[in-house]
């Protein structure tokens, strides 16, 4: 059995006032429109056909070779838009389930029940309902005395008993191929002259023909988002069921109204996330890490055993047993090697920080690679930027860099070498040297056990 997605993608999305798609708006992090080409792609391996109109461009190199795309030009209505990816997908597909772009809570599961109660019927169409006391301008569904579907009533055009009915349409088909592009060519043309898809339900029903229904569970999983209060609903509901996932997995989330956590994230069991934190993008946390509060991770790994504290982190990597904070900033490019301690108001960027290495507070590590066991006093400062070029530092294992010391790149200081309080280093110090003042020279050599 053939299955193939269509979404509908080609709205204005007026209601939403943005010079943005609509589609592209991001419900935690990601674009609306992915949650649908996910779900699709858990559906059928075949890549959906996404029907574009307004914004067509833009959505199109947002989603590059992620889908097949079809222009809707003019938009003539919802019934025109499927027609649009007749073409692709007429004789490749044996069943077409068509969803709408704009509704990112829907999950495949309940697609799957959709497509499950096409196949076991004989009808050529089955549609999603939703049955709710607010029926947030959706469209009835109006049976007859047997109980089958006899048509679709918008509630625009609804009379007040067809507006009392609280069976309504999600917008969510699975069509038999064939049927639908045959039926799409007879669907009149609406006083707004404009084709609707719901038509298509009155001329099977007129044929003769059955028009199976099947309720959706979740109510929450039928919101469109149309509007901006749509979009931070749809986004705390999405937060709330990833934030539940986790808990059952064995992470305790200390309060989950104010966790902030994207679908792209992974957390290890144990782990104890405080408030206001925020993990975003492909981010991983590893086993009994302690996160947070107001904490920051934007694509990046943290390894096992891990206390992050009030800090923000862009782009790094962290191995196991690190502390860091508060108010840290690693930036893309840190990696802080097994058991690195990072005191407050420290930012790293670019830099590889070996193991056991300790960097005091008020200090900035910049494209830099700093050895094992390695001391970096308060207030030491990297000036890597030589206005033109970002040059590199070196530090050897087993140096002590005092308290305000400035380290002018290019330089480099050799295994156990030491500088002292406020230096400003220009030049390579060598191994086991103690190197002094404004510009530092070296004073002495140092035993190895000094």
């Amino acid at each position: 059995m053939n299955i193939r997605s269509i979404i509908l993608a080609a709205g204005q999305g007026t209601r939403m006032k943005s010079n943005l798609p609509k589609v592209l708006h991001p419900v935690l992090g990601r674009p609306m429109l992915q949650y649908a080409l996910d779900t699709a792609a858990r559906l059928s391996p075949a890549e959906p056909v996404v029907v574009v109109g307004h914004g067509a461009q833009q959505i199109q190199q947002a989603f590059d070779g992620k889908a097949r795309f079809v222009l809707q030009e003019p938009q003539l209505g919802t019934g025109h838009a499927v027609q649009q990816a007749e073409p692709l997908l007429r004789g490749e597909a044996d069943l077409v389930v068509v969803t709408y772009a704009d509704m990112p809570l829907l999950t495949a599961e309940t697609l799957q029940r959709v497509v499950q109660t096409q196949l076991s019927h004989s009808g050529p169409m089955t549609m999603l309902t939703l049955m709710v006391d607010d029926p947030r301008g959706f469209g009835r569904i109006v049976r007859g005395p047997d109980g089958g579907v006899l048509a679709i009533v918008e509630e625009a055009q609804a009379t007040p008993e067809q507006r009392a009915i609280r069976e309504l349409n999600v917008a969510v088909y699975c069509f038999a191929a064939d049927w639908l592009w045959e039926t799409l060519r007879r669907v009149p043309l609406s006083p707004k002259g404009e084709y609707y898809l719901t038509d298509v339900v009155g001329i099977a029903v007129a044929d003769g023909l059955s028009v199976e229904t099947q309720l959706l569970d979740d109510p929450e999983e039928g919101i469109g988002i149309n509007t901006r209060i749509h979009l931070a609903e749809a986004a705390a509901i999405m937060r709330q069921r990833i934030n539940q996932r986790w808990m059952l997995e064995g992470v305790t989330l200390i309060d989950p109204a104010t966790t902030y956590i994207e679908p792209g994230v992974t957390i290890g069991r144990d782990t104890v996330i405080w408030p206001n934190t925020h993990l975003q993008g492909n981010t991983t946390i590893g086993e009994m890490c302690v996160v947070g509060p107001d904490t920051i991770i934007q694509n990046s790994r943290v390894g096992d055993c891990c206390r992050l504290f009030s800090s923000v982190l862009e782009g790094a990597t962290l191995e196991e047993n690190i502390k860091i904070g508060p108010y840290c900033h690693l930036r893309t490019g840190a990696y802080l090697a097994h058991g690195v301690h990072l005191g407050n108001f420290g930012e790293v960027k670019n830099s590889h920080l070996g193991p056991g290495t300790r960097m005091g507070h008020f200090s900035y590590i910049g494209d830099a690679e700093i050895g094992p066991n390695v001391n970096i006093g308060a207030g030491t400062i990297t000036c890597n930027f030589d206005g033109v070029n970002k040059n590199h530092t070196e530090v050897a294992a087993g140096v002590f860099i005092g308290s305000d010391t400035m380290l002018v790149a290019p330089v480099k200081l050799g295994e156990g070498a030491r500088t002292g309080a406020g230096a400003v280093v220009t030049k390579d110090i060598p191994p086991y040297t103690l190197a002094v003042g404004v510009p530092a020279r070296k004073i002495r050599k140092l035993e190895k056990h000094d």
